[in-house]
């Protein structure tokens, strides 16, 4: 089995920590949960200063951990013939506009009916595999019940080169969200590190001690009673940035049982968020290409509901 190692200096903000604790924060983005960081490290797959540790090691600045990610297992991904909402599509890239309720890749005990598994059907061998076996040509994720816009790259040139524009934030991502409460700036920023939840690991949290830095820019639409319809641009693209920022200033997105509560005018299965813009340059030619999704069904609806609230 193949497997990916990856190192980390510790830094002053995170001494005192523990192990395990450290981990999950620094791989929030691949979703781990402390229970199999914590059996990586029983395994002997994480070192730290090249030595085996206990999950509650505490770590100081200037150590060096290293942790050894096994590959998952290939036979356990399928591909499947699931519809795919297709925006553009050419050699290099395929931009899809994701439904709500599509987890976009597998992970442990979900290995099914995922945008990874239709994408196996759809595209065959013509997927980037620079994430592994478990995320071909998945370059940039949305949340499982937040619909819109990703790009997936079809070849390990096109991934690199889209990962580049990421990672120097030429990739421009606009969502609109309706969040509850009404928002009286016309527009704003926010500015704020964002980790683990320093309680529930499942949740991410405003972290000031252990969080990365993430800015969030928002646009009000329309405003109704109770409720506002706003425009959102990620300058950063932290784990469920979003909907954690707009809950730290007391304006979480409807329908988000996680970081606010359910909508009371309809059944919005989740948070009503959506990625409507993407603009990005083509990887291989260059090109400057701007994208967009309109508002699915239930946002709509929703919106139809609010302004006869009015």
């Amino acid at each position: 089995m193949n497997s990916a190692n990856k190192t980390f200096i510790i830094d002053e903000s995170d001494e005192g920590m523990r192990l395990d604790a450290f981990l999950v924060s620094q791989l929030e983005s691949e979703s781990f949960t402390r229970s199999f960081i914590q059996k990586l490290i029983g395994q002997g797959l994480v070192t730290v200063d090249g030595k085996k540790v206990k999950s509650g090691y505490k770590i100081k600045s200037g150590m060096s951990v290293t942790v050894e990610i096994p590959e998952p297992e290939t036979q356990k991904l399928e591909s499947q013939d699931i519809p795919l909402d297709i925006i553009f599509e050419d050699n290099d890239i395929i931009v899809i506009n994701k439904p709500k309720g599509f987890v976009v890749h597998p992970a442990a005990g979900n290995w099914k009916g995922t945008l990874v598994n239709a994408l196996l059907h759809h595209c065959r061998d013509s997927l980037s595999d620079i994430n592994g076996v478990i995320r071909p040509g998945i370059v940039h994720r949305i949340d499982k019940d937040t619909s819109g816009l990703l790009v997936v790259a079809k070849n390990n040139n096109a991934h690199l080169k889209l990962s580049e524009q990421l990672k120097n934030h030429q990739i421009q991502r606009i969502y609109e969200a309706i969040v509850d409460g009404i928002i009286k700036d016309d527009a704003g920023k926010i500015s704020a590190p964002i980790g683990r939840h320093p309680i529930n690991r499942k949740k991410m949290a405003v972290n000031y001690k252990n969080g990365k830095p993430a800015v969030t820019h928002f646009k009000v639409i329309e405003r109704f009673k109770r409720y506002t319809h706003i425009q959102l641009k990620l300058e950063t693209g932290r784990t469920h940035q979003i909907r954690v920022h707009m809950a730290s200033i007391g304006h979480p997105v409807s329908g988000d049982i996680v970081y606010g509560k359910a909508c009371k005018l309809m059944n919005t299965n989740g948070q009503v968020l959506h990625a409507r813009y993407l603009m990005l340059k083509h990887p291989v030619s260059g090109e400057e290409m701007v994208f967009e999704a309109p508002l699915p069904d239930y946002f709509s609806e929703l919106l139809i509901l609010l302004r006869g609230l009015c």
